[in-house]
């Protein structure tokens, strides 16, 4: 990923250069949940996790992963999820797919192809994104440590969390009894 880019106070004409280490054995990946139940405030739930870049070892989430973070979400959130995916190809795993059919209390609905403005996580992700522009991290537990920092600010306050699904300009309805 590359720096994201911020105004500066540096003097007009004059870019400011910090050099970064090009190359890190370490990646940190994010998989986070926004999480909204009509007549209450919404939740975010977020698990970062690091991996070292080692010869055949993966480099993102597995379906096992996105599993237990739908289990903890389960835990946290004590009742019947509706999860709402994007279609990464790990959503669309063959071992998540099983473990859906083999839950009640978990009901998945994919979002179309290409449809980045109807996922409430990227504004989550812009949100962080620009909390962290212009910082260069010496070592990877800076990055590690502003990362939750930035999310656990996020949590913390819920109508970030609601400013996210606005912007989606989808909406959360009372169900109907019948």
């Amino acid at each position: 990923m590359t720096p994201p880019r911020a105004r500066t106070w540096g003097r007009r004409g004059h870019t400011p250069v910090i050099r970064v280490r090009g190359r890190s054995r370490r990646r940190t990946s994010v998989a986070a949940l926004c999480c909204y139940k009509p007549g209450e405030t919404a939740r975010l739930i977020y698990r970062p996790r690091q991996h070292l870049l080692l010869k055949g070892a993966r480099k993102s989430f597995s379906w096992q992963d996105y599993r237990d973070l739908l289990v903890r979400a389960h835990i946290q959130l004590d009742g019947p999820i509706v999860v709402v995916w994007d279609n990464l190809n790990t959503h669309l795993a063959a071992g998540l797919k099983k473990y859906e059919a083999e839950h009640d209390w978990l009901t998945t609905v994919r979002l179309p192809s290409y449809a980045p403005d109807l996922n409430p996580v990227e504004a989550v992700w812009s949100l962080v994104r620009r909390a962290m522009a212009n910082t260069a991290f010496d070592t990877p537990h800076d990055l590690d440590r502003k990362l939750r920092r930035e999310l656990r600010r996020i949590q913390l306050r819920p109508h970030l969390t609601d400013g996210c699904l606005t912007a989606t300009g989808l909406a959360i309805d009372q169900p109907t009894s019948p």
